[in-house]
């Protein structure tokens, strides 16, 4: 069976896509359910139990391995839903006929079984031979999940420490190896060497002698270097990524995982280009280690999939990625904010982020996991925060604990946005006798932080009339900055539409191009980085600017020379694209010159 969609909805939050695969998959969609709550899902299995009328028994925290057994239920949950009504779907019948029909018109027109559709139906429907047609053809979207891999708290229980394969990563990872499921796992937020190895525990992983894996490892990477660190440590253990799905640094939904100024573009080229050598090298490094340890080794070559997302926003680009630098498929992620029919978003939040411009998306601090991370100004979790604020009483109750991941003040583990976190901080802020100006600064990257490990997933709630007692009605929203050139709420039919080409209406004419968009978030992130700097530079911090520089320098040749050999590729907009690129190029040498006044050693 062939992959029938070019693109794939990646992870949003914890509740935007906690059931979108039970949404979408029937249609041959991939999509990504979050595991860092267990909280919510299993409050999500309690409704879909009663809704389709099927026994519940509750796993409470009583009960031993709690977190993982709750992952397992509703992953098999979600998995036995998804299957069934994609079999009724595939069940050709009289009443079924228009619902084929809109499917396949979803389908990009290039697609080979919509051709063939197409032909076999355009004379009559003959719904015998077009069923056993499409039990042969059609296949259902991937139900995959995402674990974030610095996500992995420790665990206690009277007060005594949990073994590792209790932390939340590790049960998360277990929740999913134990289930039915055969999709992918997606290990994102860096390389967490204990539980990478952790996965060697579970047979799943490991392929057959076709070289099928039940369940694959995708690896979400920013840079190729990274990739290959990551794919060579796994491959030691016999563990095949089948995966890496880049992610655009700065221009991406969520959390941003800055790189020293690599964009996209070089990104994606050097991936390219050494696809088959990662491939070459990453198969020898996995058969040994398979051999060693007397585990099956596939008959043929295992495949790697490349696939690319952040900043995507029309046709043009989606194809772009597809052709130029022959990705497998394309994430596209905060447009399907404004789909309600495939994810879960309250309809405040949804107001909001349609309203949404420019200037009220932004690239905030507010993570507890001291990321950078996209937010939307006057999201009502950060309007509860700044409550909180006023009142003098900074910082959440931290009613989960899901991010209580330092242990500056408490073995046990304290998240940074918590009240007693940052009581204790701002103690010590008190001792230093900094400057106001100082004390400010000090102060505001204090309390900005945010209870994102609730308020991401408080929108699923609130959609489905679930209880919010523990949680409160503060919604954390996390849309790439592409947001601001999408302002109606979508159909599933018409954002898939929109990707493919078929219309054009679901977007400002006045965005920029993806590549554009990221290099000028990246010159906004540098100035914010030198400013950070300029209170004491360290030789750390020198280091890190100087290359900073010196890659976005590269990057924006490279498109410049890009952007001029490529022919019948963003023509309407090429000319104000090379402008951006020489502005941004003025731009870095003035700062090369504020950085050579900060540091004593020449730029």
């Amino acid at each position: 069976m062939s992959k029938t969609h070019s693109f794939h909805i990646p992870v949003m939050g914890i509740g935007y896509t906690i059931d979108t695969p039970l949404k979408v998959s029937h249609l041959g969609i991939d999509s990504v359910i979050s595991l860092v709550d267990d909280i919510i899902l299993e409050k999500l299995r309690k409704m879909y139990c009663d809704k389709f009328e099927i026994p519940y028994l509750e796993i409470t925290e009583k009960i031993e391995d709690f977190r993982a057994k709750r992952i397992t239920s509703y992953l098999n949950l979600i998995n036995n839903l998804a299957g069934k009504k994609f079999e009724e779907f595939k069940t050709a019948s009289t009443e079924k006929a228009q619902e084929l029909k809109d499917y396949f018109s979803m389908l990009p027109d290039s697609s080979a079984i919509k051709q063939e559709f197409t032909k076999m139906t355009s004379n009559y429907f003959n719904f015998n031979e077009v069923g056993n047609w499409i039990k042969d053809k059609l296949s259902m979207g991937s139900i995959d999940v995402n674990i974030m891999t610095k996500v992995d708290k420790d665990n206690f229980r009277n007060g005594e420490q949990l073994p590792t394969e209790y932390n939340d990563a590790h049960a998360a990872l277990r929740g999913y190896a134990n289930s039915d499921l055969s999709s992918s796992v997606i290990l994102s937020a860096g390389m967490n060497p204990r539980l990478y190895s952790y996965i060697e525990k579970f047979d799943d992983f490991f392929p057959n002698v076709k070289g099928k894996i039940k369940k694959k490892i995708v690896l979400k990477v920013s840079d190729y270097r990274s990739a290959l660190i990551q794919g060579k440590f796994l491959a030691k253990k016999g563990l095949w990524v089948s995966e890496y799905r880049i992610e655009s640094g700065l221009n991406c939904g969520g959390h941003a995982f800055a790189s020293e100024g690599y964009l996209m573009g070089p990104i994606l080229s050097e991936f390219k280009e050494k696809r088959e050598e990662m491939l070459q090298t990453l198969s020898e490094t996995v058969n040994n280690a398979l051999e060693l340890k007397g585990k099956i080794i596939p008959e043929e070559r295992l495949h790697i999939k490349i696939t690319a997302q952040g900043g995507v926003g029309d046709a043009e680009e989606h194809q772009f990625l597809l052709d130029h630098y022959q990705v497998d498929s394309v994430g596209w992620g905060s447009p399907f904010l404004l789909v309600p029919e495939a994810v879960n978003i309250d309809d405040p939040t949804l107001t909001m982020l349609k309203d949404a411009k420019e200037e009220d998306l932004f690239l905030s601090n507010i993570s507890p996991l001291g990321i950078p991370f996209n937010s939307l100004k006057g999201n009502t979790k950060d309007v509860e925060k700044e409550s909180l604020i006023a009142k003098g009483r900074p910082g959440s109750s931290c009613p989960k604990k899901f991010v209580a991941l330092s242990k500056e003040f408490s073995d046990k583990g304290m998240c940074t946005a918590s009240r007693e976190y940052q009581y204790n901080k701002l103690k010590e802020l008190d001792k230093r006798q900094l400057t106001l100006k100082h004390h400010k600064f000090e102060y505001d990257k204090i309390v900005e932080k945010s209870c994102t490990c609730v308020g991401l997933g408080t929108s699923a709630l609130l959609v489905n009339n679930l209880d919010t007692k523990v949680e409160g009605d503060g919604v954390s929203i996390c849309p790439g900055p592409n947001m601001a050139y999408f302002s109606k709420t979508m159909k599933l039919k018409e954002i898939i539409d929109h990707i493919y080409g078929r219309t054009g209406e679901f977007v400002e004419n006045n965005r920029p191009n993806m590549f554009i968009k990221e290099f000028n978030i990246y010159i906004d992130y540098l100035k914010e980085k030198m400013n950070e700097a300029s209170f004491s530079m360290t030789k750390k911090q020198e280091k890190y600017l100087v290359n900073f520089l010196n890659n976005m320098e590269e990057g924006a040749n490279y498109y410049t020379k890009l952007f001029k050999e490529i022919k019948n590729k963003f023509e309407v907009k090429k000319s104000t694209m090379l402008q951006e690129i020489d502005e941004g190029l003025s731009t870095l040498q003035l700062l090369k010159l504020d950085l050579a006044k900060l540091s004593p050693i020449k730029v």
